[in-house]
């Protein structure tokens, strides 16, 4: 990096409004890809546009956000949604601070009729939710995300507080199921009744995948935040995120400070290195030295990572024009194989979402400093 306060050139802030500022000239609102859909795509970009709103005070990113949900949501709250998923949730994390802003009840309505899906989508023996219905007693790490903040932030708001204790249940059952004692982290789901082949031996998975692994740990340091500090489970997360950073830090890439494809196998010729889990898990260091949840040694492989992420997977053309490059497609859970032979993809919404985001945190320490 040129200095502590710029990366090739730019601050993180430029970074992630050069990177909103070349999607928004892209794409119309409801034609972000897949256009006219409730997903979650578009959930991790947009709340990312929120975030630069929240930044920069500019108005154009909040009504950019409220003509994506304002076109899928009619006047009373209701939209078209896939109702057997955790994974169309996440954008309810648009509607809230719609609400907040407008007081328009239709937002409610909507953010409703998604906290309602956890009375009617399957579960485990124990009560975690299946990631989805055609995936039958799997919890993937990717859940968390999906799911997680928006209730907990809903009860916080509509005065539901047991949805925050349903929410931890939901993390304590993926750390205890998923967890992989020998290199600390955690593989990418697993299958309650062992009937996939991937889950014959243990029942988790048998790869530890970077972008999974990114959600979680990017939503239990805002699930810190979120929670109340005399929570039993405050404390809890926060040694959770040390003990996974501490070994996080170890599958690095010395080179790059990027992370692999699958995290801990950094050592095979045929992994690579993937640019939306490395971009969560910039988020996550930076917030949670912010925030005082870890040590100010994280901060340090936050930006080596971050900087290498702009030298080797952001592309600018003359017109300031950013590309992201080196994003894993939409992945499920499989062998080592299945993972390395995904494509990529370049401004994939997830991955270019996950960089903003990454970028609004790294640029709160630039403010501090």
């Amino acid at each position: 990096m040129e200095n502590q306060l710029h990366f090739n050139g730019k601050s993180p802030l430029e970074w992630a409004v050069a990177a909103s500022q070349t999607l928004m000239e892209q794409y119309e609102p409801n034609k972000l890809p897949p256009e006219n859909r409730w997903h979650y795509h578009q959930g991790v970009f947009l709340c990312g546009l929120l975030d630069v709103w929240k930044e920069t005070k500019e108005k154009e990113y909040y009504y950019y956000v409220k003509e994506y949900v304002d076109k899928l949501v009619d006047k009373e709250g209701n939209f078209i949604f896939r109702r057997s998923e955790l994974d169309a949730i996440q954008p309810g994390l648009l509607l809230l601070p719609l609400y907040e802003e407008t007081n328009d009840n239709r937002y409610k309505a909507a953010a409703t009729k998604l906290r309602n899906l956890l009375d009617t989508l399957n579960k485990t023996s124990e009560g975690g939710f299946w990631h989805k219905d055609n995936y039958p007693y799997q919890m993937w790490l990717d859940g968390l995300y999906m799911a997680g903040p928006f209730m907990i932030t809903f009860g916080q708001m509509f005065q539901e507080p047991e949805l925050t204790d349903l929410v931890m249940h939901q993390e304590e059952l993926m750390r205890r199921y998923t967890k992989d004692d020998m290199t600390g982290l955690y593989f990418h789901g697993w299958d309650e009744k062992k009937q996939q082949s991937w889950a014959a031996k243990n029942g988790h998975a048998p790869e530890i995948w970077g972008r999974a692994l990114g959600w979680y740990a990017m939503t239990v340091v805002n699930f810190i935040e979120l929670l109340p500090v005399s929570h039993h489970k405050h404390d809890i997360l926060i040694q959770v995120i040390r003990d996974l950073f501490v070994n996080l830090r170890d599958y690095q890439d010395e080179e790059t400070g990027l992370w692999y494809q699958v995290v801990n196998k950094g050592h095979l010729n045929d992994n690579w290195l993937e640019s939306s889990s490395s971009c969560l898990f910039v988020y996550a260091m930076a917030k949670a030295v912010r925030k005082g949840y870890v040590n100010e040694e994280y901060l340090d492989a936050a930006r080596k990572a971050y900087e290498g992420i702009i030298k080797n997977n952001v592309i600018i053309d003359k017109k300031d024009n950013l590309t992201l490059t080196g994003i894993s497609i939409g992945t499920s859970i499989g062998e080592y194989d299945y993972y390395i032979n995904r494509e990529t993809s370049n401004n994939d919404l997830h991955g270019v979402g996950a960089f903003i985001l990454a970028s609004v945190q790294m640029q709160q320490h630039v403010k501090k400093e």
